[in-house]
């Protein structure tokens, strides 16, 4: 089975100004080709602005201008965006194929820290979509550090995390990363964006690709504006879960 190219574009964000973010993040695509699956940070739009829940971008233009990477890619791009929706304003994980498809799913865990629970609706609904052979999980940010809503099902076998993960607490986004390929035997890839945002606050990056066995494939150095590409081997994947089936050993439960 064809392995998976993953690219993770660790970036600064423009503090809400999607149009700039769009050009820029469309001006590193056109470099980028030959990939399965292109990842953006978590509110590539805006950054994490509380503001953006009544200021951001019409959800239709983000989603068009993603379906016009993706079919020029012909890759999967994916990032979450605050978005405005029937029901009220979330944080959106997008993931648009090639071919026009859209896979939404909103962040369930809200940052209170910075009180997005007042300002954005939480999401009740864990999706897993399948692209080129894979079966992927998104989740966004805070999510990371909740292992239940993590947990393999046996259902995916990557999950991809986009972030805006603060400095001060990077050893945190590497362990959990970490932690969470371990445990769930699964590849882990997270885009974290670098800069600093209109609140002052500063990010590293420290985005990454993990492999089920928690070996790093794939880190991107700290502080800088780069890209990181790695490729996935569900012949590897396989072959581990069956030499180690820990996952048949793991725990029946049920969300409330």
């Amino acid at each position: 089975m064809p392995g998976l190219k993953i690219t993770l574009l660790q970036q600064p964000l423009v503090w809400m100004d999607g149009p700039a973010n769009l050009r820029h993040f469309g001006r590193l695509m056109e470099e980028i080709v030959g990939r399965d699956v292109i990842v953006l940070p978590e509110m590539f739009t805006t950054g994490f602005a509380m503001e953006a829940a009544k200021q951001s971008m019409v959800e239709t233009d983000v989603i068009a201008w993603m379906r016009q990477q993706a079919q020029r890619t012909n890759a999967l791009i994916a990032g979450s965006a605050a978005l405005q929706t029937s029901r009220g304003a979330v944080n959106r994980f997008l993931l648009v194929e090639p071919e026009g498809r859209v896979h939404a799913y909103d962040k369930r865990h809200l940052f209170r820290m910075a009180e997005e629970h007042h300002h954005y609706l939480a999401g009740d609904q864990r999706i897993v979509l399948t692209w080129r052979g894979w079966r992927i999980l998104p989740l966004v940010c805070y999510d990371l550090r909740f292992p239940v809503w993590s947990r393999n099902r046996n259902d995916y076998d990557l999950a991809l995390y986009v972030a805006n993960w603060p400095a001060p607490r990077s050893h945190h986004w590497q362990s959990l990363l970490m932690a969470r390929a371990i445990e769930n035997q699964a590849y882990v890839a997270g885009c974290n964006r670098v800069g600093t945002d209109g609140n002052s606050h500063h990010y590293r990056g420290d985005s990454r690709i993990i492999t089920p066995q928690g070996e790093i494939l794939a880190a991107a150095e700290a502080h800088q504006a780069t890209r990181i590409d790695g490729e996935l081997s569900m012949t590897l994947l396989q072959e581990y879960r069956e030499k180690f089936p820990a996952w048949q050993d793991a725990d029946p439960f049920a969300l409330g």
